[in-house]
C-alpha cells in the first residue's frame, strides 16, 4: 500500500514538472495519479511536507529563477514561461519568495532554488525512534545527508551546493554533525557550533516530521555536546512566505523569539531555547 501511494504522489510530481508553464489545478494532478484532489492533497502533503500548490508554486519561482540568472529573456518572458499570465502576478509572488523582485535578484547574479524537483523512494517502515538512532555523521554520511538537503532546502534560504558542501565536511570532520539515518537514507541531520550553541543547519524528512526527530536532536545535543548551554537557530520571519512549517515547529518545542537578522541578504529571525529546557530534548510553551 506505501508503495502504491509513493506511487501515486510521484506521478502527481511528474505531471507537475511537465506543466510547470501552464496554469495548473489539482484536478490535473490528481487525474494523472489516479486519486481525488482530496485523496492526493492529504498523500501529497505527507510525503512532501507541503501541499501540492505550494510544490507547484515554489518550483515555478525556483524555475524563473533560474531563468532569470542564466539567461537573458525579458521578465515579462520568463514569468510566462513559468505560467503566470502577466509580469505584475510573477513580480509580485517572486518578491513573496525571493525578497527582491526580479530585476534586481537578475542583477545580483546569485541562483538559489526555493524547491528542487522532488524525487520520493521509499523508506523503510514505521518505527519507533530512540535516542540511540542520533550518532555523529561520518564521511560515509554525507551523500545520503545532501539528498536530505536538496528534499528540505525550504529549510535553508539562500543555498549554494558548494559551500554547503565544504561546510559539511568541515562539520563531521570537527564531529559537529548529527544524523539519524533509517537504512542508507537521512531522516534528520542537524550540524552545530560548540563555540555558540547554535544549530546551524537542520532537517527532516517529510515522512519523519510528525515522529519528534527535533527532539531527539536537541535531547543529545544537552546531554553529550552542549551540556548546560542555550541553543539558538535561526529561521524565516512571521509571516515569510517561504516558511514551511518551522516557526510554528520551533515555538511547538519550546524557542523563543529574539532579534531579527539579515543573513546572506535573507531576512531571518533568531530562536533559542534555554539550557533548562532542554531537558526532554525541550518542551512544549506552557
Amino acid at each position: 500500500m506505501e508503495s502504491r501511494r509513493l506511487q501515486g504522489v510521484n506521478l502527481a510530481i511528474d505531471f507537475i514538472e511537465g506543466h510547470l508553464h501552464e496554469r495548473l489545478s489539482l484536478d490535473g494532478a490528481a487525474a494523472a495519479a489516479h486519486y481525488s484532489k482530496y485523496h492526493l492533497h492529504r498523500l501529497f502533503t505527507e510525503a512532501a511536507g507541503m501541499t501540492p500548490y505550494s510544490y507547484m508554486v515554489r518550483r515555478r519561482l525556483t524555475e524563473g529563477a533560474r531563468r532569470l540568472v542564466f539567461s537573458e529573456y525579458p521578465v515579462l518572458d520568463v514569468a510566462l514561461s513559468c505560467g503566470y499570465e502577466s509580469q505584475q502576478a510573477f513580480t509580485l509572488a517572486f518578491r513573496e519568495m525571493y525578497k527582491l523582485p526580479p530585476a534586481r535578484y537578475r542583477e545580483r547574479g546569485k541562483f538559489y532554488p526555493l524547491q528542487l524537483r522532488l524525487r520520493l523512494t521509499e523508506y523503510p517502515a514505521d518505527e519507533k525512534l530512540v535516542p540511540e538512532d542520533v550518532r555523529l555523521a561520518s564521511e560515509e554520511d554525507i551523500p545520503s545527508w545532501m539528498e536530505l538537503l536538496r528534499l528540505t532546502v525550504d529549510g535553508y534560504p539562500c543555498l549554494d551546493e558548494a559551500d554547503y558542501l565544504e561546510w559539511l565536511k568541515d562539520c563531521v570532520a570537527g564531529k559537529r554533525a548529527l544524523i539519524l539515518k533509517k537504512g542508507e537514507a537521512a531522516a534528520g541531520a542537524l550540524g552545530f557550533s560548540r563555540e555558540t550553541g547554535r544549530i546551524e543547519f537542520l532537517g527532516v524528512h517529510p515522512r519523519y516530521r510528525g515522529q519528534e526527530i527535533i527532539r531527539l536532536f536537541l535531547g543529545k545535543l544537552e546531554k553529550e555536546y552542549l551540556p548546560g548551554r542555550e541553543i539558538s537557530v535561526t529561521t524565516y520571519r512571521e509571516n515569510d512566505r517561504a516558511d514551511t512549517g518551522w516557526r510554528a515547529e520551533l515555538k511547538r518545542l519550546g524557542f523563543a523569539e529574539r532579534e531579527e537578522l539579515m543573513e546572506f541578504g535573507y531576512p531571518t529571525q533568531r530562536f533559542v531555547l534555554r539550557a533548562e529546557e532542554t531537558g526532554a530534548g525541550g518542551r512544549e510553551n506552557e
